[in-house]
């Protein structure tokens, strides 16, 4: 009997930029890390790439690339940030589907997936051919083939998705087990009803669609795949792999498959540790010959399916009522918030299909003005937004315009499909998940619709806010402070939004604190300094100048003129406008330089307020990230104060404070208070020091000890960990310097006297791919007879040993 085992891993998180700037901005919620993506790729993404094995006495033994064994897909919005972001584990993931290629008789393990995980069964069908030709051409981009399958957000399916499918190549998809309705062997007998997901998992199916395509269907096993993400399974790789081998039959003719399908970010993310249970579990599988790993390309060629199926439409792997959870309250939820409602979620999407609908015919009788098939146009987009640069839109507009278009036609065609870009964004699938109107992932769908309706009104001259909104008031929030989703949008979406004279304002406002190029950029928009004048009086500075903003998305562009006066705090206002000629801007300049240049600040306020009327900005202005960087700066000097003040109060009483602990006496919450800001203070500033100073370190911990003072792991353990890591680069690029070697031991040694775990795996993966490049040659030379090699090796090898990696 053949026996194989897959698993797949759906590796997917929702589009969180700005939709104005095209990137992340700061999320809080994730720190240490500066935003979600990047911690669930530290926690996830990267570990999987660079898995570990261990011996058993717990020392890493091998770094297994799991995506290479399973089977996967990963988001093409998250694909696109890790390019940008985290370029090392993008390159893992496109280097294992190659790996997977050699391993599984040319079959690559990764799948494409419908473009921004949109719900495709709720979805007209103009969006759902785009989505799927999107994700398409997204994956030929990034892996260098055409795909074989394609994973259905939240395996929402209809017949009509699937047609559009097979019409574009795909030859596959995996569904839920409860998704399947009735088979039958090929072509013959009657149909036998498997409702209830009492399908038989471990075979493919053939599904015949209307059109008279078909398509394969594999139905992953529900009772392990829940299991996985829910239970205690993952908690040793012994019993996942047990848990696959038991799923085998005797009483089963056919080759079995068994597989499995979750959320990738289960190995990792949700489930600690998660990779390394799943790299133990493929190894033991496949050094125990209990089974041949698979994945469902080379599957479907070994074994096409000898049965069909017939599913059932509008269904879905999470929502047990079929797609509703994405359209009313059905009752599914995260059930951590008992007695909230979910009725915002029907007036939300019909809100949103009304948006929708309404900009179609606009859409399509702008466009045609241009391009010779607006449609089709907005179906090969796909090429602009893989490579934004000007040459790509040169070829996008040779194939697509009716004409040669001028610069502001070809920008007025950009904004015209960026419209449509949002106008799909906005059907992102999580703004529905989740308990409430007000959430992260809701607010970003409705972030979207504003750009949608921003872009609206400036290219169609159509404003729909009002009408928008008077659809969102029938979304009720289940937080009384934010009432509906009027409120939700006024508060969350308008002041997100962001306009050329923004983007000037950010600039004028940042110049003051750092140095910017004469050609710069601020997310996605280019800025071009024609004029700027810098004035300073004791703390106080004025920046008045002339620049050239243009978005490197629509490619609309405009001079701007500003003024900004800072007052040495966190006290600044400044005015932009756009340029209004040489005369005004230079009359302007002249007036508010000459009242600062005799320190006249309120007169040269005014002056400000004259010239530039209602266009005034303060820091609250600045997009998020550098708004904190700016803050920062303003409080450093503040900080030191209280930080100074706080160290001396410590420093006075410690020896007090030492007293009350040794005779067993709990500290005054006063003088523990203290001690917990200054200790904290003082090992973060010791961590990020150029050079860690490990005996100063020694002693702060061992006096946060006695003290019984509470230190932030989270943060401390980033830096330090940030720190390690910046030793251990330094160790790769000279590997055979000594003392690089034992700075790098001596902080590693440091690790167990911490009272928290410091997550090494970035140090583990550089040690062990030097124990396999640098380390034997150096293990020779040792042998050679005493000398600095054979010290290089015991230093390497004691390294190895707090590091917990096997040097035989």
């Amino acid at each position: 009997m053949e026996r194989y085992i897959c698993i797949h891993g759906h590796f997917y998180q929702p589009p969180l930029e700005n939709p104005w700037l095209e990137d992340i901005e700061l999320q809080d919620s994730a720190y240490p890390y500066h935003d979600w993506n990047e911690r669930i790729a530290a926690e996830c993404y990267a570990t999987n790439s660079v898995s570990r094995i261990l011996d058993g006495e717990g020392r890493i033994m091998g770094l297994p690339n799991n995506y290479a064994k399973i089977s996967f897909n990963f988001g093409p919005t998250i694909l696109a940030w890790m390019a940008d972001k985290a370029p090392e584990i993008y390159e893992a993931v496109l280097a294992a589907d190659r790996e997977s290629q050699k391993k599984f008789s040319g079959h690559g393990s990764a799948l494409a997936q419908a473009y921004n995980h949109m719900i495709m069964p709720l979805a007209n069908r103009r969006d759902k051919y785009t989505q799927v030709l999107w994700g398409i051409r997204d994956f030929e981009h990034r892996f260098g083939r055409p795909p074989e399958g394609m994973w259905l957000p939240e395996t929402a399916v209809d017949l009509e998705t699937l047609d559009i499918m097979a019409e574009l190549g795909i030859r596959f998809t995996i569904l839920a087990p409860r998704q399947a309705h009735k088979i039958r062997k090929i072509g013959r007998g009657h149909w036998r009803d498997v409702s209830g997901s009492r399908i038989d998992p471990t075979t493919a199916y053939l599904l015949k669609l209307p059109s008279g395509r078909t398509i394969n269907l594999f139905f992953y096993d529900g009772p392990i795949s829940q299991a996985i993400a829910f239970e205690d399974l993952l908690e040793r790789g012994e019993n996942l792999a047990s848990r696959l081998v038991n799923a085998f039959s005797e009483e089963r003719p056919w080759p079995q498959l068994i597989h499995v399908a979750t959320d990738g970010e289960t190995y990792g993310h949700h489930r600690r540790h998660g990779d390394m249970a799943l790299a133990y579990a493929l190894e033991y599988l496949e050094n125990g010959n209990l089974a041949r790993l698979i994945n469902y390309g080379e599957f479907l060629e070994k074994h096409p399916p000898i049965f069909e199926v017939e599913i059932y439409e509008n269904s879905s792997w999470s929502c047990v009522h079929g797609v509703e959870r994405w359209w009313r309250d059905c009752g599914c939820n995260s059930s951590m918030r008992p007695g909230w409602s979910q009725a915002w979620r029907a007036p939300l999407r019909e809100a949103l299909d009304w948006l929708r609908d309404t900009l179609e015919p606009p859409y399509e009788t702008k466009a045609s003005q241009f391009l010779k098939d607006p449609w089709a146009a907005r179906d090969d987009y796909i090429s602009v937004i893989l490579k934004r640069d000007h040459q790509e839109v040169a070829h996008f507009l040779e194939r697509h315009a009716s004409r040669e278009l001028n610069p502001s036609e070809q920008s007025l065609v950009l904004k015209l499909l960026e419209m449509e870009r949002h106008a799909m964004l906005m059907y992102t699938s999580c703004g529905w998940f989740f308990d409430e109107l007000s959430g992260l992932e809701t607010v970003q769908v409705l972030q979207y619709a504003g750009r949608v309706v921003q872009l609206a009104r400036d290219i169609l001259g159509a404003d729909l806010e009002a009408h928008f909104l008077e659809r969102l008031d029938l979304a009720k929030s289940n937080i009384p402070e934010h009432g509906d989703g009027r409120r939700i949008f006024e508060k969350f979406v308008k002041p997100a939004m962001v306009d050329l004279l923004t983007v000037g304002a950010h600039y004028a406002i940042s110049s003051l604190f750092e140095d910017y190029q004469v050609q710069d950029r601020i997310f996605c928009y280019t800025i071009d300094r024609e004029d700027y004048r810098l004035s300073e009086a004791g703390k106080a500075k004025l920046a008045v100048g002339q620049i050239r903003v243009t978005s490197d998305i629509t490619w609309n562009s405009a001079v701007i003129s500003f003024a900004v006066l800072h007052f040495g705090d966190h006290n600044l206002c400044g005015g932009v406008r756009e340029f209004q000629g040489d005369e005004p801007y230079g009359t302007m300049a002249w007036e508010v330089t000459e009242a600062f240049s005799r320190a006249d600040f309120p007169e040269t306020l005014r002056r400000i307020d004259k010239h530039f009327e209602a266009s005034t900005y303060s820091l609250r202005s600045l997009f998020r990230d550098e708004q904190r960087k700016i803050l920062d700066q303003i409080m450093e000097l503040t900080l030191e104060e209280v930080w100074s003040a706080y160290g001396r109060l410590y420093t006075h009483n410690v020896p007090l404070m030492r007293f009350h602990m040794e005779l067993g006496v709990p500290l005054p919450r006063p003088f523990l208070a203290t001690a917990e800001i200054v200790l904290n203070r003082y090992l973060l500033e010791a961590f990020r020091a150029p050079a860690l100073d490990l005996q100063l370190i020694r002693n702060l911990l061992e006096e946060a000890r006695l003290l019984q003072v509470e230190l932030e792991g989270a943060g401390l353990e980033y830096a330090l960990r940030k720190a390690i890591e910046r030793l251990a680069e330094r160790f790769r690029q000279h590997p055979l310097d000594l003392e690089y070697l034992q700075q790098l031991e001596a902080a590693v040694a440091m690790e167990t006297e911490l009272p928290f775990a410091v997550h090494l795996w970035k140090v583990q993966t550089i040690y062990y791919e030097m124990l396999h490049s640098v380390f034997p040659h150096q293990r020779q030379q040792s042998e050679q007879g005493p000398g600095e090699a054979r010290t290089w090796v015991e230093h390497f090898v004691a390294l190895g040993r707090k590091l917990s990696v096997r040097v035989d």
